[in-house]
């Protein structure tokens, strides 16, 4: 049992890891002006921490967070945000990006820019990714046993090969943003993985790799899901740190580190390839990159074929993975910048709701919390997410005013302490539940 659930811990650790996790660590690490500060130290926890602990808490429940969202919400708004949320971190936003960030990043220098190329590439990316979602119960020895370690050891090597070429720490102070508010900042930035809003879709792939332990009592299951957590969480984080390491190291030129169109994760990665494998590094990071994104777009086409599948049975899941990769494949042909602008009002709207879910499902294993009282909380995300979208999208000066009001509306958080009062007051509003699992 504790083999094939670390097994499970290395799939999930492969799908949660994107190339979006892999390009931000050197950059952290490289204006942090160390790989352990507390700008570091705040990306872990909620780059880390607020992720594992979602997939934990989705996990305790049989039926997911299906059953956690219709016993606090009701089924309909469960099936109607589960939806939504299953098609932004899917064919709408997060698999059309792995694929369009894997080709800017990976292969864009090696075939130069051009729509053919980049048809070609997602052409043969999602037929194969296709190959493998098809069939998910092989999903754990293909992405656990073979893909997901060989990411891994190229990243290992790429860190552990970096370190030795540059043994000498790039800048000993941060700057701007990091010198003044290291913590918060790193927070946000791992706030802005949404690995959180993954969490929901990996349930079910857990979920799924879980039943197949034929547990013989609650407590194995209990067990076998926090020690896959454990090494997903143990994973990452060692490879962040190593990474942020890299980034800490790297010398970074004043004209590159200030221009604002510059990834500095990716450049990084690249410059790093570059100089040590010579022009076999561009190769090298291609297959990195490509494999990082790949891993993650099995995942979540899998994931949402499934969740599709199981609450929309008249199609088959063999059809839900086939139109789940095609429109990736169109959407990832607009390009990595348009898919970004088509995709932030559904990511605005839905994150801040997919979390106080989250926090309402956490505290509601804990104690008692009102029905109404969660209703509401879940209603006051979604309207502010709403004063978000209209204020970013039709610069709404209403939705601004409101807003502006609000505590931490500068850092893309006035959601949270409205949340988080009426969280307080549902421990004392009428009509509680508790939150207790069903035996399994």
């Amino acid at each position: 049992m504790c083999k094939k659930s670390l097994q499970i811990g290395l799939m999930l650790f492969g799908m949660f890891f994107g190339a979006g996790n892999l390009i931000f660590p050197p950059s952290l690490g490289f204006q942090a002006g160390s790989s352990f500060s507390p700008a570091m130290l705040g990306f872990l926890i909620s780059g880390i921490g607020m992720p594992v602990i979602a997939l934990i808490i989705g996990t305790f429940n049989p039926d997911g967070y299906r059953a956690e969202m219709s016993r606090k919400l009701s089924p309909l708004i469960s099936l109607l945000l589960l939806t939504l949320i299953y098609l932004a971190i899917g064919p709408l936003t997060a698999i059309p990006r792995t694929a369009a960030t894997s080709f800017s990043i990976g292969v864009q220098p090696l075939t130069g820019e051009g729509a053919l190329p980049l048809a070609i590439f997602t052409l043969l990316y999602f037929a194969f990714a296709w190959w493998l979602a098809i069939t998910p119960s092989k999903l754990l020895s293909r992405l656990g046993k073979v893909l997901t370690p060989i990411f891994v050891l190229l990243i290992i090597v790429l860190t552990v090969a970096g370190l030795m070429t540059y043994t000498a720490p790039a800048m000993t102070e941060p700057l701007g943003k990091y010198a003044s508010a290291a913590f918060g900042t790193g927070f946000i930035e791992g706030y802005n993985t949404m690995d959180t809003l993954a969490s929901f879709a990996f349930c079910i792939i857990a979920l799924s790799e879980l039943r197949r332990l034929s547990f013989t009592s609650a407590k194995e299951h209990y067990l076998s899901i926090w020690l896959a957590g454990l090494a997903v969480a143990v994973l990452m984080g060692t490879l962040y740190l190593g990474l942020a390491l890299l980034g800490s190291h790297f010398p970074i030129p004043p004209q590159v580190f200030g221009d604002a169109n510059i990834n500095l994760g990716a450049y990084v990665l690249s410059e790093t390839s570059l100089n040590i494998f010579g022009p076999a590094g561009m190769y090298f990071l291609a297959v990195m990159i490509t494999l990082t994104c790949f891993t993650t777009t099995v995942g979540l086409i899998a994931a949402v074929s499934e969740f599709f599948y199981k609450e929309f049975p008249q199609v088959s899941y063999k059809a839900y993975v086939t139109a789940v990769s095609l429109v990736s494949l169109l959407l990832a042909n607009l390009g990595l910048n348009e898919i970004i602008k088509f995709s932030l009002p559904l990511l605005l709207f839905i994150y801040p709701v997919a979390i106080t879910v989250v926090l309402m499902t956490i505290l509601n294993k804990f104690a008692k919390l009102s029905l109404p009282g969660m209703r509401c909380t879940a209603l006051a995300a979604a309207f502010i997410s709403l004063l978000d979208i209209l204020q970013q999208t039709a610069g709404s000066a209403f939705a601004k005013d409101i807003l502006s009001s609000l505590p931490l509306h500068e850092c893309g958080l006035a959601w949270l302490v409205p949340v988080l009062l009426l969280l307080f007051l549902s421990l004392f509003l009428p009509r509680k539940i508790s939150g207790s699992t069903d035996e399994i």
